[in-house]
């Protein structure tokens, strides 16, 4: 019988904190380990439709076929006001007895950290808290974004080793194709230097980093009016169609795969949007638009959705929309779990574990 371990996954939002763990988790459960899966502190903040996110424990109770009920696999919620609104109360013995309860069956717990390492610091429920109380390694998950990622990297395993808990190392993600060389080169050494491992240097991948229509609607709620086949489509880039025609025409050339955003009333910019790589329209104010826009719309199977908030409030709901894997996404999980084979240690991540 294996002496079960604990591998404690942390990182920002949009980091790739749930990627990494399933592509860890189907790794591991191919070698023939029991695996099981705990997020302590699920992010409660509704959609514009209503929806509680939650989709990380439901999509790895789904891939590693656990039984427990979700509420045990993720016990606790949390979100920007969280202080007196949610009905509950932060009890970490509650969260160990639920980890307790649920890890007896495997021999290998995979936790997921937060939407912020630090989130529940002021009821002692951080990442780094449930990390040492759970006697749990720590994986930092870093979006790799500029220099300052490697500042990240290492200041987050600085501070899980003054906190007195384990560091198990760091894995890059959505590492962009021009900076690849100097996270391999420069950053890794540099890691090393510091006294941590780089168990990983993952490439950005559109599939994996761009949300879908669908996410964009759910976090809007607006009314979809064509387009209804198209919701998985990729959202690569966003264009704001506050300007005239001749200047929006090089925008809209030069982005792909895009979100574009404007007034119902801008039939023209719609039109033209329509003839470019556009995955989606976002029309603002609850204007509803010309006839023509929904037929070419229709034509070209793009999604259309109206929605009554303004142009700004828009542009602030979307800033917030990242990418989520869900059970149904079978071509995003394949990629997840390549991802990890491919592109991070997995041996030595199974020497840390001890397995």
């Amino acid at each position: 019988m294996i002496n079960l371990k604990n591998l404690f996954i942390m990182g920002n939002p949009d980091c790739g904190k749930t990627t990494v763990v399933v592509g860890l988790a189907l790794k591991l459960k191919e070698a023939g380990y029991k695996v099981g899966y705990f997020k302590p502190v699920d992010n409660g903040r509704k959609t514009a439709t209503g929806k509680v996110p939650g989709g990380d424990a439901v999509l790895l109770k789904d891939a590693l076929g656990m039984e427990a009920p979700l509420g045990l696999i993720s016990p606790a919620k949390t979100g920007p006001s969280y202080l007196g609104i949610f009905d509950q109360d932060y009890n970490l013995q509650q969260i160990k007895s639920a980890f307790k309860e649920i890890s007896s069956d495997y021999d290998v717990m995979l936790v997921e950290g937060a939407i912020f390492p630090y989130a529940l610091s002021s009821v002692g429920m951080d990442s780094v808290s449930l990390a040492r109380e759970l006697d749990s390694m720590v994986v930092n998950v870093v979006k790799v974004e500029n220099d300052f990622s490697l500042d990240l990297a290492i200041m987050y395993n600085n501070y899980v080793v003054c906190r007195q808990a384990q560091a198990a190392g760091t894995i890059f993600v959505n590492v962009p194709r021009a900076l690849q060389a100097k996270v391999e080169g420069v950053f890794r050494p540099a890691l090393a230097d510091a006294g941590y491992k780089t168990l990983g240097i993952i490439p950005n991948r559109p599939e994996l980093s761009s949300p879908t229509v669908a996410e964009y609607q759910e976090r809007l709620g607006g009314e979809l009016l064509v387009g209804h086949d198209n919701m998985d489509r990729l959202v690569e880039d966003v264009v704001v169609g506050a300007m005239t025609m001749d200047s929006a025409l090089t925008y809209l050339r030069r982005a792909a795969n895009k979100a574009v955003i404007l007034g119902g009333d801008r039939a023209d910019l719609a039109l033209a949007a329509l003839e470019t790589h556009t995955s989606v329209l976002v029309l603002t104010g609850g204007l509803y638009p010309d006839v023509k826009v929904l037929a070419k719309a229709g034509e070209k199977g793009v999604p259309v959705i109206l929605t009554y908030q303004d142009t700004y409030t828009v542009i602030e709901m979307l800033s917030q929309v990242h990418r989520h894997l869900k059970p149904n996404d079978k071509i995003g999980i394949a990629i997840a779990r390549e991802n990890f084979e491919q592109y991070c240690d997995y041996h030595a991540i199974i020497e840390i574990l001890g397995l």
